[in-house]
């Protein structure tokens, strides 16, 4: 495993697995990020529907250009009336650009961080730090992905959508929401890149047709008809347990997960988001801001047994 050092505020930093099917120049650049806190302008601040809001950041630095699918930054919400957040809250990048130093997010308002966060009006300042963690895996010389997203998990894999979309990586979508109400298609593929090369297919709790045993012959169809190059995932732990069954008759795919953790530090220092992974064999307490958020989907343990 090869392992790039970034800096922040002296200390050396790991920022994760170079992997080693990522183009040449993305890997070159992902190499050398440098993490910092940045004193950001909101640009634009409103609801998306019920559920979510979207953030837009105009930022000291040309941070867009330093900042790759999968990262996260931590995020410093402001103290209201009503809430105090102590810790910063990780949030994963939903998109950067197209100005340089521009960067979005899109979140779920559910405690104390995120309500405090929602008050934030245009013209506001915030501060961010990162950006932090490893990246997605993408060889633009791939035919075709799979995305299987739930929730807020599509914000963290949008980007990845873009990236691919440009390389003219044909894109096998699957969305889960609670309802057709919850589900952000437009706001998961964004592009017209990415909504003509995308086979959308969409399922719901309301109707029954996101529960695994609807939704599991459903993508094992779906990759069985058609050859895929990798597969990703994010915000949903019975989806990644559900791609780790299906998988297992497709070794040849590469898969991977941006992990959901909750997290102090954000810098690996604080040890709040260990998690379990099985490396061929070999068991390690992994901690999902440091050595993550991006894991193969093979290697996460689902259930651990500490008796």
């Amino acid at each position: 495993m090869s392992v790039a050092t970034l800096t922040c505020t002296g200390v050396p930093r790991p920022l994760g697995r170079v992997h080693p099917h990522t183009c040449d120049a993305h890997r070159a650049t992902c190499a050398t990020p440098t993490v910092a806190t940045h004193r950001c302008r909101v640009l634009a601040h409103h609801a998306v529907n019920a559920r979510y809001r979207y953030l837009r950041l105009q930022a000291n630095a040309p941070i867009a250009l330093t900042t790759h699918p999968g990262q996260f930054y931590q995020l410093k919400c402001p103290v209201t009336d009503s809430d105090a957040p102590f810790l910063l809250r990780p949030m994963s990048v939903y998109g950067t650009g197209p100005e340089p130093d521009t960067i979005e997010f899109l979140y779920n308002v559910t405690g104390v961080g995120t309500r405090a966060l929602a008050t934030l009006p245009e013209g506001a300042t915030l501060d961010i730090v990162g950006p932090l963690g490893n990246t997605f895996t993408l060889d633009t010389q791939w035919q075709r992905v799979m995305l299987v997203a739930r929730g807020v998990g599509l914000a963290t894999m949008a980007p990845l959508v873009q990236r691919a979309a440009a390389a003219g990586l044909k894109l096998t979508v699957v969305m889960s929401a609670r309802s057709e109400a919850d589900l952000m298609r437009e706001e998961f593929l964004r592009s017209p890149e990415a909504l003509a090369l995308a086979d959308v297919h969409c399922v719901f709790d309301t109707d029954g047709s996101s529960a695994v045993e609807a939704l599991e012959p459903r993508i094992r169809a779906l990759l069985d008809a058609t050859p895929h190059d990798a597969v990703y995932t994010c915000g949903s732990h019975r989806l990644l347990m559900l791609l780790q069954r299906v998988l297992r008759a497709h070794p040849q795919i590469t898969a991977e997960v941006a992990m959901e953790q909750r997290m102090a530090c954000g810098m690996g220092v604080c040890l709040s988001c260990v998690r379990l992974f099985d490396r061929d064999g070999d068991k390690q307490f992994l901690r999902v801001c440091r050595e993550g958020p991006v894991f193969p989907i093979r290697d996460v343990v689902g259930e651990v047994d500490f008796g």
